[in-house]
């Protein structure tokens, strides 16, 4: 099965089919293979986008939705990827479907216009057979009495898109697939013509990438993997579980953005000194800190979170120590040499791997998590010594969330300056760093090759210095 190509734009349309007899609810027979997959992909996506539920917490295998614990493995692979390929390419396929079903669903029939949307999903994106998407969308109508009255017309819709799924793919590339609200927003910030490239990388599936102990060249050599500007280790699309590779287990590596990775190389020489890494979990920025020789001191505010911390770090045998606590009210006995501040945010620049966040985040979401970002910052400067450092980092593409918190920070403590970081230490990065050295990573950058994905996560980083 594929990944998938294109995305949604109007999540509050609905459709009707006035004229329409009824269709009968049919006798009870065995349930159809796949059925059950299709009715929780359409129950999973009606919770992102009609109540705005983050995916992953649904997705969870233990604790997730009832309707996706219930299915096998394949099944929920099914699901995930059905998901995803109906997230990434939401404008596109609402703009499809308007344009067969004409007149507007009632308002009552949401849960036919996720199914319909779970369908065409199948239908132009994955290599599913057609007449299985069809069949098992109009039978997802049949056995909901809301629905019942269009079956006909899901039937229909959806036929005539398997006919007609090659003009419309070709007729929808000029459609962006993000957004109203936060295509416009990244226009006024990165320009047209790099909105689109971000835009365009985020229908591309996201990478593995693999921080290493050491050795990246030998462990790309042993895995197939390509050694990117970050030091970082690109796996190629076909790796395989990553519990099964060669250095998991001895611990000679994590799974980690390259991205994500930048942030604490900002530091530079960390032996023997004192780091607290300040919002840890799940711990990949933390495990680089205690692999430089820092001390490290790891906070998270949630137990289950800081669980998964400590195990992370004693498959890698990399030593800290962990402290539940929430950072705000965090204040140690002694200062430290170099503090972490890795900051809640939108996360807007992991919509390759998450791409449900642009469906359940909004504006307001990036101007509260910017404030509390600027009152976390504040906080963590008071935690360094005078000569010490702190970075700053979060993963959104909004400098609301980035360079204008800093300066907001940085007008107020005028001991504190930026530490620029210099392009000529980052070769093939350098388009990422600022004029005034602050890093700024977007989906966009990385091309791909012939045989490994391009892309990274859009990363937000300072290093800032206490000349106090």
């Amino acid at each position: 099965m594929s990944d998938d190509r294109k995305h949604r734009a109007h999540p509050n349309r609905h459709r009707g089919g006035k004229g329409r007899a009824p269709v009968e609810a049919p006798e009870s027979q065995p349930e159809k293979p796949g059925l059950r997959a299709r009715q929780a992909a359409a129950k999973i996506l009606a919770a992102v986008i009609d109540r705005r539920t983050p995916l992953d917490g649904m997705l969870d295998a233990e604790n997730g939705n009832p309707a996706y614990r219930q299915l096998n493995d394949a099944d929920r692979a099914l699901v995930r990827a059905i998901i995803n390929s109906a997230l990434r390419h939401l404008p596109r396929i609402d703009t499809i479907l308007d344009s067969l079903v004409g007149t507007p669903l009632p308002e009552g029939a949401r849960a036919l216009q996720h199914a319909l949307t779970v369908a065409a999903a199948q239908i132009l994106y994955l290599d599913v057979p057609d007449h299985s998407a069809v069949d098992l969308a109009v039978e997802q109508a049949q056995l909901d009495p809301r629905n019942r009255r269009f079956a006909s017309l899901t039937n229909a819709v959806l036929r005539r898109l398997s006919r007609e799924k090659a003009s419309h793919l070709a007729a929808t590339p000029s459609i962006p697939v993000i957004p109203d609200w936060f295509y416009q927003r990244l226009i006024d910030i990165y320009g047209r013509e790099h909105t689109g490239r971000i835009a365009e990388a985020l229908l591309e599936p996201s990478a593995i990438d693999l921080t290493v102990k050491s050795d990246p060249e030998g462990w790309a050599a042993r895995l197939g993997g390509l050694v990117l500007p970050t030091g970082s280790v690109r796996l190629p699309a076909a790796s395989g579980a990553i519990p099964a590779l060669e250095g998991f287990d001895a611990g000679e590596w994590w799974v980690q953005d390259a991205a994500a990775s930048i942030p604490a190389k900002l530091f530079g020489d960390l032996a023997g000194k004192r780091v607290a890494d300040l919002c840890a979990a799940p711990g990949g920025k933390t495990a680089q800190l205690a692999h430089a020789g820092a001390e490290v001191t790891a906070l998270d505010q949630s137990t289950n979170r800081l669980k998964r911390l400590i195990g992370n770090l004693e498959r890698l045998a990399l030593p800290v120590t962990a402290v539940e606590a929430n950072m705000a009210d965090y204040r140690p006995e002694e200062l430290f040499d170099a503090v972490l501040l890795d900051a809640p945010c939108s996360s807007t620049g992991t919509i390759r791997r998450h791409p449900d966040v642009l469906w359940t985040k909004g504006p307001e979401d990036i101007e509260k998590l910017a404030r509390l970002q600027e009152r976390l910052l504040r906080h963590a400067l008071t935690l360094v010594k005078p000569g010490g450092v702190l970075v700053f980092s979060n993963c959104s593409l909004d400098p609301n969330e980035g360079e204008e918190t800093v300066a907001r920070v940085l007008a107020d403590n005028p001991s504190w300056q930026i530490d620029p970081v210099d392009p000529a230490d980052w070769p093939g990065l350098e388009s990422a760093i600022s004029p005034r050295g602050e890093f700024r990573t977007t989906p966009a950058m990385l091309p791909a090759t012939e045989t490994h994905a391009g892309g990274l996560d859009g990363f937000y980083a300072v290093r800032l210095r206490n000349g106090g």
